[in-house]
């Protein structure tokens, strides 16, 4: 999104607050004739995407708008393998989530299974199913991939 500081209704700046405030993500360019170093540093720590001062280069200003658009194309495809590994991880059993997690801080299948009162064997079973419901095939791939979400 590309906004003028100075537009009728909402400045450039309100309007990216609440974009902020509706969890839309989308890289703000904030732009003016207007502007002072204080305007440009708020805008930046409210998450902009850059402050341009008027008057500009087109050509560069194109390029800043096709590196934004960049920005975005790459958070919308985070933002999905995300979602399908958080979509992969709702497949688990409440024991696998429990093997998943002991297992990805390091834990080895003996000491997993002491922490949860069950035998090696079945930890063994429990961290096949991870994997493959997961869909990885190594405890470091598992470990990328859990990377990839917050979970609680």
């Amino acid at each position: 999104m590309v906004a003028d500081v100075r537009m009728p209704g909402a400045s450039g700046l309100e309007l990216q607050v609440m974009l902020g405030e509706r969890k839309i993500a989308l890289p703000v360019i904030i732009m003016t004739a207007h502007g002072d170093l204080a305007m440009a540093v708020r805008a930046m720590k409210q998450g902009a995407f850059d402050f341009v001062q008027k008057p500009f280069n087109d050509q560069v200003f194109l390029d800043l708008v096709q590196k934004a658009i960049g920005r975005s194309i790459q958070s919308a495809d985070i933002h999905l393998q995300r979602a399908a590994v958080r979509a992969r991880i709702d497949l688990l059993t409440p024991r696998e989530k429990e093997v998943m997690d002991l297992v990805a801080e390091g834990a080895i299948n003996k000491i997993v299974a002491a922490r949860l009162g069950i035998s090696e064997k079945t930890v063994e079973s429990h961290r096949a199913k991870v994997m493959e419901k997961i869909d990885v095939k190594s405890l470091a791939e598992l470990i990328r991939t859990l990377l990839l979400v917050d979970r609680p």
